[in-house]
């Protein structure tokens, strides 16, 4: 008997292709979000990224409740809300509200970094004490708090997190390190790895995640999601051409030089030096690449030697029609039923 496959979801930044309005890319977002659910796919996560020109996901909150609208079954979430961004309360408030709108469909994926870079974090948060500060299980604790309730004597005991008849929903610590899978194992969570740019292997942090998993009130066992990139094409040919334009974004942005998402005419023109080739080369083996059969079959291979319970798939194609038949690719080779 062929092993039901392992759930199929996607993280989505609504990237910014050259020669659009960044606002553009929050439309085809929800064209994706529509795409994904009648492909099969199981979850649709929104990221929070800050002062990055190559993607728009900066309110993951207000595109979940426009995700969650223009669909009607895949489950929507966060991947992440970067929680040292926010206040407790106002998280707690936002997602019983979404919960609220959208029973039994909502994710909460939390983060620990402040998804962009340190001026713009001190901007979001408006305090250098907060800017510095690490006490992301302080503000976990005072999130779970709002909705199980605060010791008594607690001063924000009296404060009533609305609509207080929804619970919170499910919640899932995410990581690119051994912090976050601690963090998740500690605290009884789901655990989300970035496996599309965390530089560790990911078998040993879900491993280590797994063996010091301790179960919490609302999650008896561990779980894990594996965050992959992939581009799909229907040749190598045209993969890779995709796949060359992506890694062009991600150079400029690594040398500081952010700019919207290149296309593969763009990359294809660009004169590389052998360091930035070199560089390339090393960050390639994080994207898989190719056509239907070969991505399904790498990602199988990664989700297997990892022990991903689920994969979440990201991928960064300038042209919004190819990136939608690169996720229906993906989804009839990994054998997902159509909805």
């Amino acid at each position: 008997m062929t092993a039901e496959p392992l759930p199929l979801s996607v993280l989505d930044l609504s990237p910014v292709p050259t020669g659009t309005r960044p606002s553009e890319a929050l439309h085809e977002t929800l064209e994706l979000a529509r795409t994904a659910e009648a492909a099969g796919y199981h979850r649709f996560w929104l990221a929070e990224h800050h002062n990055i020109p190559s993607v728009a996901s900066s309110t993951p909150e207000v595109m979940i409740a426009a995700v969650a609208a223009s669909t009607s079954r895949i489950r929507v979430g966060s991947g992440g809300i970067m929680l040292p961004n926010h206040s407790p309360l106002k998280v707690a408030e936002t997602f019983r509200v979404l919960a609220g709108l959208h029973p039994g469909r909502i994710d909460l994926g939390i983060g620990r970094a402040p998804g962009t870079d340190q001026r713009t974090a001190l901007a979001l948060r408006r305090s250098r004490e907060a800017l510095g500060a690490d006490d992301f299980p302080e503000q976990y604790a005072e999130l779970r708090a709002y909705a199980e309730g605060f010791p008594t004597g607690h001063p924000f005991a009296p404060i009533s997190a609305q609509p207080d008849d929804v619970p919170l929903p499910p919640v899932w610590i995410l990581g690119s390190s051994t912090y976050g899978g601690q963090a998740a194992a500690a605290l009884g969570t789901g655990f989300a790895y970035a496996g599309h740019f965390g530089t560790l292997d990911p078998a040993g942090v879900i491993a280590s995640y797994r063996e010091n998993f301790q179960p919490s009130d609302h999650q008896t066992e561990p779980h894990v999601i594996l965050a992959l990139a992939a581009i799909v094409a229907e040749s190598e040919e045209r993969a890779q051409q995709l796949a060359d334009a992506n890694a062009l974004s991600m150079l400029r942005l690594r040398s500081g030089r952010p700019g919207p998402l290149p296309s593969p005419e763009e990359a294809a023109a660009y004169p590389w030096s052998e360091t930035e080739r070199a560089a390339v080369e090393e960050w390639s083996g994080l994207v898989s690449v190719g056509t239907p059969a070969q991505v399904a079959a790498d990602l199988s291979r990664r989700a297997s030697a990892a022990g991903a319970d689920e994969l979440i798939i990201t991928t960064n194609i300038h042209n919004p029609a190819e990136r939608r038949a690169s996720f229906t690719h993906l989804a009839s080779a990994w054998s997902l039923k159509p909805r």
